[in-house]
């Protein structure tokens, strides 16, 4: 069940037990992050590492406009329904339920009212590297995470997700070879066939690997999961 408490400006939704006195700290870092870009790490949707007290280390996403939007306006939304972070707090912990390994969300926040500026906090995950780069360094290695890339896909398929950007870059592995699915923004459920979703899924993933000049086993190795695998 969600919470939600309001911290100065700031609107945050946990599902977790936490306290006024956890989150307040974050509302002097989310402040800074208003007024400078130097903190993030680069990308449309850039992340910012913090300390969380009870939790531990976690990243602060915050959202920016891709597209020809972001020449009038970087940062903020048009709040209609529910907001951009609170949809992806809610999908990342739904895929979870489903077997998809996702970084796992901690908080969303939103400041503002027609138009709001917005953050995900979830859990760190430590010293991962993406599979677009492992891939140019360890084949074998690469193939051994491909598959567990092909059996999270099928079952964001089996259950109708579609993540709009899933591409080698937005694939992590930790030190103990666990893979992670990132960057849920947009992800939505999807009411066509089952076909379909896994043809988009196989295109966008194709035209990453062969736009950055990535190895082409990535897309023989989904190609042939998705084709054995989702009927």
């Amino acid at each position: 069940m969600l919470r939600y408490r309001t911290i100065d400006s700031f609107q945050f939704g946990f599902s977790l037990n936490l306290t006024e006195s956890q989150l307040r700290p974050l509302t002097s870092l989310l402040h800074d992050l208003e007024s400078t870009e130097m903190a993030a790490l680069g990308g449309r949707t850039a992340v910012t590492p913090a300390r969380l007290d009870g939790i531990g280390a976690v990243v602060i996403k915050h959202y920016r406009r891709g597209g020809m939007l972001r020449h009038f306006t970087k940062r903020r939304y048009l709040k209609l329904g529910k907001t951009r972070t609170q949809r992806e707090f809610e999908l990342l912990d739904a895929v979870a339920k489903f077997g998809i390994n996702v970084p796992q969300p901690i908080a969303f926040v939103y400041q503002g009212a027609a138009f709001y500026r917005a953050w995900l906090i979830t859990r760190e995950i430590q010293r991962p590297v993406s599979l677009a780069g492992l891939s140019l360094q360890d084949e074998e290695k690469s193939g051994r995470v491909m598959e567990s890339v092909i059996k999270q896909i099928s079952a964001l398929i089996q259950h109708q997700v579609l993540h709009v950007d899933l591409h080698p870059g937005n694939v992590i592995v930790d030190p103990d070879g666990k893979v992670y699915l990132l960057d849920f923004d947009k992800g939505k459920v999807y009411h066509g066939g089952r076909q379909q979703l896994k043809n988009r899924y196989l295109t966008r993933w194709q035209r990453a690997v062969n736009k950055h000049g990535l190895p082409q086993f990535l897309n023989e190795m989904l190609q042939t999961g998705l084709k054995n695998s989702v009927r």
